[in-house]
């Protein structure tokens, strides 16, 4: 009895993904940070995907990537990369910045 309750689950569990749409596969964006800069300062995505972005830091000093609109931050120092993963998102313009170096601005252009 108790196989039969766990494969039942674990096969109700396998189709919750595409019933609900959870297992969309994410956007992947890479930037980098040198000389206080974003390169490229301005990255795009498609709209209602889950998103990650890979952060690498080629400056001396520490970075906290940061974005209010994204609801996320991280910090990643000097000569690291960190990803970041944002949830789906509506078509649009979010701003991100570097907390620690507030001259360092980017966009993610949504679409």
């Amino acid at each position: 009895m108790k196989k039969v309750a766990l494969l039942v689950l674990l096969g109700a569990a396998a189709l919750l993904p595409i019933k609900y749409g959870v297992a969309q596969e994410r956007a992947a964006l890479a930037i980098t940070v040198k000389d206080h800069r974003f390169e490229p300062a301005e990255l795009r995505a498609p709209a209602n995907r889950p998103i990650s972005i890979s952060v690498k830091n080629a400056d001396s000093a520490p970075i906290e990537f940061e974005s209010v609109s994204l609801r996320v931050e991280k910090v990643i120092g000097p000569g690291a990369s960190g990803t970041v993963n944002v949830r789906p998102l509506a078509p649009g313009r979010y701003e991100f910045f570097d907390d620690f170096h507030q001259q360092t601005r980017g966009t993610l252009v949504v679409q």
